[in-house]
């Protein structure tokens, strides 16, 4: 492992996984947006379209919760690189440095959270169960249960959509407007001088 501070640039793992997260949060996003007619209908076979729907977002929401906690655990065993100094930096770092480390921890929560909600949400609307022949486990007040359930992960899938937004616009600000490494660490082609990182 190299010292963080001796790197400008995110390693090759760090990358990945950052990109694999980026897709997988945009497929179960739009698959959720854009599929509701196939998750409103009801589970009657494994072989429906609405179950194969179903259990595409299910199963990227599943990645997008194992890949988080990978990220987590790695992120802490391998601190990021330093952020570049620069003339936006040295006027408002007292602002800048909390506001990304903040922003980087809400997407790490919602990175868990959302999937953990949508989780229990398929188990309480009964889906869960009825895959596994266990329905009549549900208690009477599954429904109310699950009505409150899908609130919650709706709105903090898309409240993660517009934090990972945030965080993308900003990085693109660094890139074209201040000129620092902010994106290209991330993304190292992006700019000369990749013979220095490790």
């Amino acid at each position: 492992m190299v010292d963080a501070a001796k790197r400008i640039h995110y390693g090759p793992t760090a990358r990945i996984m950052h990109w694999l997260t980026v897709l997988l949060v945009i497929a179960a996003w739009a698959m959720a947006r854009y599929g509701e007619q196939l998750f409103d209908e009801g589970i009657d076979a494994l072989h429906t379209a609405t179950a194969i729907g179903l259990g595409l977002h299910l199963w990227t929401g599943l990645a997008v919760l194992g890949v988080a906690v990978f990220r987590f655990r790695w992120r802490i065993e391998n601190p990021p690189p330093p952020a570049e100094a620069s003339e936006f930096s040295r006027w408002l770092i007292w602002w800048t440095d909390p506001s990304s480390r903040l922003t980087h921890y809400v997407l790490y929560t919602l990175l868990v959270a959302v999937p953990v909600f949508g989780i229990l949400l398929a188990f309480f609307e009964g889906r869960v169960p009825a895959l596994l022949g266990l329905a009549d486990i549900l208690p009477s007040s599954a429904r109310d249960v699950a009505r409150i359930l899908r609130k919650l992960h709706v709105a903090l899938a898309n409240i993660l959509v517009i934090v990972a937004i945030f965080h993308a616009v900003s990085a693109g600000l660094h890139h074209v407007v201040f000129g620092d490494s902010t994106l290209a660490r991330m993304i190292p082609w992006l700019r000369k001088g990749d013979s220095r990182a490790h």
